[in-house]
């Protein structure tokens, strides 16, 4: 039983043993661990993972992939095969007793950040993430303020994950092979370094907004949300632009304004 690449679900099946013995190598899975990957594909670092004894959950959209896991492993206990849209899942509620989540997976590059957000609103139930990206939103990811790369994605990220970019992959490491590099990256919830988060859609609301407008100086970008005096408040710089305030800065931010109402 074979299937072919899908070009709208963004397949590409990661086949170099090599670079999956790494993934499993950084991410140490541990017996009666309970980890979820998503977007398996063909199984292939299904298999080693199910090998270290772990309780697995599958998450994939492609019926014929479905089909084609269930009978791939029809005998494995310890698996959960789930036929849905990542973007749909409840994490929380496969996160059973109390114990946190490891999430890993080749994500979709047409749709990992939409992803990556739903992850972060359940990430009060996940340990750590291991994820195969573009390597271009990798690098927006772990990017820091002031660089061309720093964005919306790069704060709402390290606002809730310490960020650690393991390998970089080449294209010819996939089943077809994509125009472009990948990056192995770790994302670890439970040791985020910032102060927490009062009200979190203030939180969003502010640093969509911000850089939505990232040409114009911070007090033009959030005019209408936040004044001057706030601002000056918190130690930032109203005459400076989105790109080169800092995650701590726009928590302290959404902090004050939250404290404010």
């Amino acid at each position: 039983m074979t299937h072919k690449a899908r070009k709208r679900f963004g397949q590409n099946f990661l086949q170099d043993t090599h670079v999956i013995d790494n993934i499993l190598m950084t991410a140490n899975p541990e017996r009666d661990e309970h980890w979820v990957e998503i977007g398996p594909g063909q199984g292939a670092l299904t298999a080693p993972l199910l090998t270290t004894g772990v309780k697995l959950d599958l998450i994939e959209l492609d019926r014929d992939l479905v089909s084609y896991l269930a009978h791939k492993f029809a005998n494995e206990e310890r698996l959960t095969l789930h036929s849905q849209d990542a973007l749909t899942v409840d994490f929380s509620q496969l996160a059973t007793n109390s114990t946190r989540l490891h999430i890993i997976g080749n994500l979709p590059y047409n749709i990992s950040t939409p992803i990556l957000f739903h992850l972060l609103n359940n990430s009060s139930c996940i340990r750590q993430m291991i994820f195969m990206l573009q390597k271009e939103v990798a690098d927006r990811i772990c990017a820091d303020a002031g660089s061309k790369t720093y964005g919306r994605l790069s704060v709402m990220v390290q606002s809730v994950c310490e960020t650690q970019k393991l390998f970089d992959v080449s294209p010819g490491s996939f089943t077809p092979q994509p125009k472009v590099e990948s990056t192995v990256l770790k994302l670890s919830p439970e040791i985020n370094k910032y102060p927490q988060i009062l009200i979190p859609d203030i939180f969003k609301l502010i640093v969509r907004t911000a850089f939505s407008k990232r040409r114009k100086t911070i007090r033009n970008a959030l005019k209408g949300i936040i004044n001057e005096e706030l601002l000056l408040s918190v130690a930032i710089d109203p005459f400076c632009r989105p790109e080169t305030i800092s995650v701590a800065s726009y928590i302290t931010l959404a902090n004050k304004m939250a404290g404010n109402q």
